[in-house]
């Protein structure tokens, strides 16, 4: 299989591109790549193409586009994640393993029981991490197409944001089993697969009992069975299960 780049902007086959410096380094300090050698590229739009080496430096790197590749399909079902910011390395795992089963968007949100605040999340420089770590994942398997990774924003302009986005249904927001008697189970939901959805999903600590009666008003409350799962694994979970439902799989 030919290693892939990440090569944003225009261009079709028999331009000369300049690929960005991470990936550059990436073809040449990391894999060692030379002249000559057959690669693809893709935008992070959707467009893929077969190219080759044509100029290879320590600092800089240069491809020759040839023909159109053809990518692995995208999702039926546009699927953004709106999920609690989490601690340490957490939340890379999780863009990570999101983006790799076909998320279509990712929306980090600040909780009360959040133990990241918007003004840390934007002094580290996280969001622009977690948009490495999504091209590191639209690269590994396959997609050509980069989701987009949203301003953090907190819980209370969470409704407005969902608003925005115009989903045909009301979001998924995930809850603990014990957390209310009002959420329904995953199985209870619509199988005929939506143009678009979102999932909520909270942090380490859980919802609040105000924040579960807020996100109530806008979004479908549902449990993944009886057993509480870590905030880091409610992504992969969640996503796998709705594919399932919805028949992507």
């Amino acid at each position: 299989m030919h290693a892939r780049f990440y090569a944003p902007g225009t261009y079709a086959r028999g331009d000369d591109i300049e690929l960005p410096a991470d990936e550059a380094q990436h073809l040449t300090r990391v894999l060692r790549l030379h002249v000559g050698a057959a690669v693809r590229v893709f935008d992070g739009r959707g467009r893929e193409f077969a190219a080759t080496i044509s100029h290879a430096t320590k600092s800089a790197a240069r491809v020759q586009i040839g023909e159109a590749w053809t990518p692995r399909p995208e999702p039926r079902v546009a699927l953004t994640i709106a999920h609690a910011v989490l601690k340490a390395d957490k939340m890379d795992d999780v863009v990570r393993d999101a983006v790799m089963l076909g998320a279509a968007a990712i929306q980090p949100i600040v909780t009360t029981r959040s133990e990241v605040s918007r003004a840390s999340v934007a002094r580290a420089n996280r969001r622009e991490r977690w948009a490495r770590v999504a091209i590191s994942s639209v690269k590994q398997c396959g997609r050509a197409v980069v989701p987009a990774i949203a301003e953090p924003i907190t819980f209370d302009e969470l409704p407005d944001a969902l608003r925005q986005l115009r989903l045909p249904e009301p979001a998924i927001m995930l809850v603990e089993p014990s957390a209310t008697g009002e959420a329904q189970s995953l199985t209870d939901l619509d199988a005929m697969a939506p143009p678009a959805a979102t999932i909520v999903i909270g942090p380490e600590g859980g919802w609040t009992p105000e924040e579960i009666e807020r996100g109530a008003a806008v979004c479908r409350l549902v449990t993944l069975g009886g057993r509480t799962l870590r905030a880091d694994v409610m992504a992969t979970v969640a996503m796998a299960a709705l594919f399932t439902l919805w028949r992507e799989y």
